[in-house]
């Protein structure tokens, strides 16, 4: 008679070897092989140089290369050559940074050079002197200061739309 486990169910008075099921042989251990990164012609070094300011975070000072800077926390710094700039929801960035592309999510505050394409995200805020090659504004994303594209043509000064 066998019990739930595939063994036998011992009497009393039976010694617990013999429900013991004999030895298998052990399988060979499975190798699994991890893959090794190879470089491409795309995105592993810009990977590689990507710096995170996580929640929390609070860094000040000066950064002078990277690919793509992160903000999450806070931060307060000179940027320099660093062609990607992301400001997530939460995110503080206060300074000056001069990027290609610039994604606002969180707060940006100070001097702000993109010279391709500055994106507001809905929850975006950004303020201070701030030029760009081409803009973008969600609904609900907001953005004053002096305004110039990147040419150097003055939009405007805004100030905050008045709702009423």
């Amino acid at each position: 008679m066998l019990g739930s486990t595939g063994t036998r169910n011992l009497k009393p008075t039976e010694p617990i070897w013999k429900s013991a099921e004999p030895a298998r042989p052990v399988d060979p251990p499975v190798l699994v092989h991890t893959a090794q990164r190879q470089p491409d012609s795309h995105g592993s070094e810009a990977d590689d140089r990507t710096l995170i300011i996580g929640p929390g975070v609070s860094v000040k000072g000066e950064i002078t290369s990277c690919n793509r800077l992160i903000v999450q926390g806070k931060i307060e710094a000179k940027l320099a050559d660093c062609p990607n700039v992301i400001i997530k929801e939460g995110g503080v960035f206060k300074g000056e940074s001069s990027t290609e592309d610039a994604d606002v999510q969180g707060s940006f505050d100070g001097n702000l050079v993109v010279s391709k394409r500055l994106l507001v995200r809905a929850t975006g805020q950004v303020s201070g002197k701030i030029s760009y090659g081409e803009i973008e504004i969600e609904r609900g994303g907001k953005i004053t200061g002096e305004i110039n594209d990147v040419r150097g043509s003055a939009v405007s000064n805004l100030k905050p739309a008045q709702v009423g």
